[in-house]
């Protein structure tokens, strides 16, 4: 089976609103990735409780990305979350490599935590015209995710 019998939405909507999601899977596929690579290669006097922020932080991405291909695969749409599409795809910036002390991990999360943020409130307003389930569901992870860069951005005071 190809395609689901039903539709949730109108086939021109469905487009829409799959295309929206597939952007935020993708971002929040990398930012999980990059949040990993962040925990391992964070270093320093304040190692521990940001080793242990990033993995909080990754728990609820993880999460996300799984609610927004679900999502997607409700429409009636296959959701690609493979390796090549998200780093073909993926909007935010990437981490460097090697170690980083806990401060410039902490600021370099904080930008990718806001590149996040930024492209799901920019799916937010289309959504709402197209589909309010797939709106509030972005709203939601948004949430989620401005309370952690709220978190990490006072570490940087």
């Amino acid at each position: 089976m190809t395609a689901f019998k039903r539709s949730i939405l109108s086939a021109e909507s469905t487009n829409k609103v799959a295309s929206e999601l597939q952007q935020r899977l993708v971002d929040l596929i990398d930012l999980a990735l990059q949040l990993k690579q962040a925990h391992w290669a964070v270093v320093g006097s304040g190692f521990q409780p940001v080793h242990e922020q990033l993995d909080s932080i990754l728990d609820d991405v993880r999460d996300a990305s799984d609610e927004v291909a679900e999502r997607v695969a409700t429409l009636g749409v296959a959701p690609d979350g493979r390796a090549a599409t998200v780093a073909a795809s993926s909007k935010l910036p990437g981490l460097d490599g090697g170690f980083t002390d806990y401060q410039s991990t902490v600021t370099a999360v904080a930008e990718l935590l806001h590149a996040t943020i930024s492209g799901l409130r920019e799916s937010i307003e289309p959504l709402g015209d197209l589909d309010p389930i797939s709106e509030d569901l972005l709203i939601g992870i948004s949430a989620g995710l401005e309370k952690h860069f709220w978190m990490l951005q006072a570490q940087e005071l």
